[in-house]
Formats: structure tokens, sequence, C-alpha cells
């Protein structure tokens, strides 16, 4: 819920005032003596008490941390030589602070400088303020000529059947759009069953999410009407100033990924203003000893809090994991280095934790930066952070070869330890709970079949065909978990025990929302083998999901994909246009819309585009 704004004080009304001039001279004289004796004893506790701003700190439900020091500071102390003789500098920051400035500046600098010069500007080039209510105009961005990457758009497919398919999917995306816009426009969801808007607990009372989440889909998709009067709605309508808690993963990856990529996708300045904008409001969200952020902010006070259920008041792995390409694009075009510098502490912080089985368990202290309950889960909790490990490595043209490192690495511990095969021969990835596996997989977990088919080629030479086969394995487990129910459609979990495999045994774990991490797996594997099985599978999805999850005014998830005949859960989920749709539109495009060479996909399947190295040394042309 969000934060009760603190009320202005105000006198009572029957209290009688007291005139200055009704006090004798020796009054006031005492007064002045105890009011200077007041104030002498309050900075005294201010600067000599030990570490007071950790008591101030608990006050407001969050401690202090780099963020505590103005962009100045930080500047003089990523100037120190720490190897030198500049210890002494270091007398102006608290004691516990030191070691998270340095390991941050340290982080930054073993960049390799292709990555670094996107993230860090001179003092004259940056003009953005690094907290919110500071910035947000135009005139607070440094300029940039912009040059629309390469694939925006793509030929029509040559062959007339699958020009014919690519074209009902875009039927569907209007029809979803149409039936938002008549019944919830400007609201968080629809409800297509109820025909109203649906606001999720993930945004608090901040709209717009279909809006953002499906504008670079409508571009995309060529329609440019649409996409029009949704850049309107932003321009006028969308607002960050409010008193809302929100999900600091879901607001990013949904509305900072989706304003970026429709800025990247038409050159509109509002995108990258308003993208901008919304970064320095979730930046209070690192006010932590570690620098490890909160899952939960409140976008007006910057207060921050973890989920009350996450072992005892951790961050989560797919959360605080799910940042790097946001938050390097935001320093690349807000010219302020403070976004990747945050990401970049995330990732050493990481570094310098022991993993139990070479795993990277859900959930980590922001506090004491140690982790929590050991629970390891490539689908929900932790799926996303190794996705973004290995597109670190891909959207900096393979320059950072430490995310590359860190992804492999985790690769190997997951098969080591997770990947399994049934007794029917499906391939599978397990979760691991303190050394035991539980042999379930979700539909989010799916999602890896094309991580892994993306990072093929970028493994050793006498790995690549082991992950592609091992990508293939994983997408028809997948497939088989769709057509082993009656309407066609996945479960949200399917298990691999008790004599089942690939079905769902737990009535909380049959429902279907809409998700897309099956498709975007077939829409990676068709890019990358052009199996025409992968058409086939998605093309069975766009028909189970026309013939049960199509109502009136929209699309609607389903409470059970056993039974025989669909119940509605009356949500039409935001990324069922950002992701589901646009999967399948691309699954039947030509490879040059939105190649894989040029182009990175958020977690939302937000296009990011490649930063490329200069090799000339002059700096990139967007900066």
């Amino acid at each position: 819920m969000p934060f009760a704004p603190l009320l202005p004080y105000t006198a009572t009304p029957n209290r009688k005032s007291v005139s200055p001039n009704s006090f004798r001279l020796t009054e006031r004289f005492a007064l002045l003596v105890a009011a200077s004796a007041f104030i002498t004893l309050c900075f005294g506790a201010i600067f000599f008490l030990p570490d007071s701003s950790k008591l101030l700190g608990g006050v407001f439900s969050h401690s202090s941390s780099m963020d505590t020091y103005s962009r100045t500071d930080l500047e003089s102390v990523s100037s120190i030589n720490w190897n030198g003789n500049d210890q002494e500098k270091l007398t102006v920051i608290p004691e516990d602070h030191k070691d998270v400035l340095k390991e941050a500046t340290d982080a930054l600098q073993r960049l390799p400088n292709e990555i670094r010069q996107y993230i860090t500007v001179s003092e004259k080039e940056t003009r953005v303020h690094e907290y919110p209510g500071k910035g947000g105009t135009d005139s607070d961005l440094p300029h940039i000529d912009y040059q629309r990457p390469p694939g925006t758009t793509g030929r029509e497919p040559s062959d007339p059947d699958v020009a014919e398919k690519r074209a009902k999917i875009k039927q569907m995306m209007k029809f979803a759009w149409e039936s938002y816009r008549r019944y919830a426009w400007g609201t968080s969801e629809l409800q297509p069953v109820s025909k109203q808007g649906h606001s999720s607990n993930l945004f608090g009372s901040l709209q717009g999410a279909t809006i953002v989440d499906a504008l670079d889909t409508l571009y995309i998709m060529d329609m440019y009407e649409e996409f029009e009067s949704a850049t309107e709605w932003v321009e006028t309508y969308l607002d960050f100033n409010v008193n809302a808690e929100v999900s600091v993963f879901e607001v990013n990856i949904r509305f900072v990924g989706g304003l970026l990529s429709a800025y990247y996708l038409s050159g509109k300045e509002v995108f990258r203003r308003k993208a901008v904008e919304l970064g320095q409001r979730l930046l209070p969200a690192f006010k932590t000893p570690s620098g490890i952020p909160w899952g939960l902010l409140n976008l007006k006070s910057g207060v921050g809090r973890n989920w009350p259920w996450a072992s005892g008041g951790s961050s989560i792995l797919a959360e605080y994991g799910t940042l790097h390409l946001e938050f390097i694009h935001l320093s690349k075009l807000s010219g302020n280095p403070v976004f990747g510098e945050k990401v970049m502490n995330i990732r050493k912080v990481l570094n310098r934790l022991k993993k139990p089985q070479g795993l990277y368990p859900n959930y980590l202290n922001p506090n004491s930066a140690q982790w929590g309950q050991h629970h390891v889960s490539v689908g929900g909790l932790g799926d996303s952070f190794y996705e973004y490990l290995l597109k670190a490595w891909l959207m900096s043209d393979k320059a950072d070869e430490e995310a590359k490192k860190l992804y492999f690495d985790a690769l190997q511990a997951i098969e080591a330890n997770l990947i399994r095969k049934s007794r029917g021969g499906l391939t599978y990835i397990a979760e691991w709970k303190g050394g035991l596996l539980e042999h379930k997989m979700g539909h989010l977990t799916c999602f890896a079949g094309g991580m892994l088919a993306l990072g093929a080629d970028g493994a050793p030479s006498d790995q690549t065909g082991h992950q592609m086969e091992l990508a293939a394995e994983i997408a028809r487990t997948c497939h088989e978990s769709y057509i082993r129910t009656n309407l066609k459609l996945g479960p949200e979990a399917f298990r691999f025990d008790g004599g089942v495999e690939a079905i769902a045994t737990r009535q909380n774990e049959k429902y279907f929302i809409l998700r897309p991490e099956v498709i975007e797996t077939y829409m990676y594997l068709w890019r990358l083998t052009h199996d025409p099985k992968y058409r086939q599978w998605g093309w069975e999805v766009v028909q189970a999901v026309e013939q049960h999850c199509k109502v009136d005014q929209g699309y609607s998830g389903v409470r059970d994909v056993y039974a025989s005949q669909p119940s509605h859960d009356n949500v039409q989920q935001s990324f069922f246009m950002a992701e589901t749709l646009k999967y399948l539109y691309l699954l039947f495009s030509e490879d040059d819309h939105l190649p894989l060479e040029h182009w990175v996909f958020n977690t939302e399947a937000h296009p990011l585009p490649v930063i490329r190295r200069e090799h000339t040394g002059k700096p990139h042309p967007l900066l």
C-alpha cells in the first residue's frame, strides 16, 4: 500500500498565541540561551554520535548508501588513486560507506573502455541530476543526434501463407488494443469480460501500463495511428509524481524498457525524457548498505522495502538482476553515469559471494549482502537474472567479457545440478531447495530454450552444438506441456513425478495467463535454425488463444487448461501485447525485422539496440 503523506502541523484552534512583546528582557535572554543550547545539542548528535545516518535511516525504513552523497562527492571519490597516497581523502565519508564506494568505482573502472565510455561522461556533459524532482525537461538532457538503428522495419514475408498468418496476428493486436482503448484507456490493464479497467498492485496508482508496454509493438506492426494516440497519452498524462508504491522490477522492465524502445524505434524525444525521469525516480531503491536495491519503492517519497514474504526481507535475484540493460541505456541517453554505476555495483556484490554448488540462490539480504534461503530456480524468482547476464554481453557488442563468463559459469552449474531427463525422454529444468530437487518446471522457465539458443554461438566451440540441442529439447518439453492439456494451452507449472510428465497436478498450477515464454523460445529457435516446426507450434498457440481466450472485448487468461470449457480470469495482461503478440508477429516475419545482430530484447520483449564498439576512439554518435 502507498504510504500516507505526512500532514502539516496545525495549532489547536483554542490555544492562545503568546506575543513576543509580552516577555521581559531577562526572560528573552534566558530563552535565547536555552535555544542555543538545544541547537548545539542537536548538531552534536548529528555529527558526533556513531553512525547517526543509520539512526535516521531506520526511522524512514531504509538505510543510507552512496546516494547520501552528492554527485560531486562521488566524482571526487572516483578520482582517488586507491593504490596511492590518497586515503586521507576518505575522511569525509563514514567508515561503513567506504567499501561500497570503492567497490562500485572499481567495478566501473574494470569495464572495457568500449562499455565504460557510454556510462561515463565529462563534467561539462553531465546535466541530469540524480534525484527525482530535479530533472525531467528536455533542457536537462544532453543533445543527441538521433540515428535510427538498423532493422526497425522489415520486408513482407515472401511466403503467402506466412504473410497471411502474420496478418492474422496483427488483427489480434488491433482487437486487443481497441478493446483496451474502448473500456480501459489510461488504466493499467483491461478486464475484458466485465469491460472495465484493472490496476495491479505491482503499479500502485501509476497508470498506463498497457499503453507504455504496447508502444513498440504498435510501431513494429506498422500501426502508426494507434502509436500516435499512445504517444499523445504519454506526453499528456503519464505522471510519475504519484504517491504510489510500485515493483521496481516490473516498472523497470515494462515502463522504462517500453519508453526506451519507443525512443529508439521512433526517435521521439518525449520517450527519452520520460524514461530518464522515471529512471531518476527509481534510484532511491538502491539506498541500502550493499547497494542491492529494494523490491518495492514509493515513487514520491523514495521510501523502499522488500516483499514481506521474501526470506527475511531479502531482495529477489530476478528483480535486482534484471536492471542492467535498461540502466546502461539510461546512462547512455542521459549522460549520467550513475545508472550504470548502480548495476555494476550489483555485479560486484555478487562476485564477492560464494555460490553454493556454483548456483545463485533467489534471495539476497540487501543489508548484510548475504544469501537468504537457498532456493534456486531458472523460473520464477531467478529467470531473467541469467537472461540479462547473456544479454549484457550481447548488448555490449560482445565487449563485456565479465558478463559472458558469469553467464557460462552459471549455465555450467545449472546443467550439472538442475537439468534432468524424464523417463519418457523429456529434458526439464528442476528447482533446487537446499540441496534437494523439486521436479517441477514453470511456464516462466520455458524462456530458457531461447536463451540457450541465443547464447550457443558464444559457447566454447565444442559446446555450441550441445547448447543448441539442449535448447531444442527444452522447447520440445514446453510444447508437450501445451499439447497434453484439453485447451492446448500451457499450465503455469508442470511436474515430472508421481508417474506424470509435463502435466500440472495441483489446481493452483493449471492456469494460463497469456504468457509469452514458450512463444519466445519458438521465435529464437526459428531465427537460428529455420526449422519449420517452430512456426507450426507457434500457429497452434494462435489457434488455441483465439478459440479459448478471445472474449467479446479482448483476450483473457483461463483458470484451468485441463477443463473441457474455459473459465476466464477476466484480465488482459499488459505483457500479452508487449510480448506474446510481438514474439508471434516476429516468428512469422523475415529475419531482417529487428535482426538479432542489431537488437537485444529486454525481458518484457522491448527491443534495445546493441551498443557498438567505437574503434576510432570517437564518442558514440548517439552521445
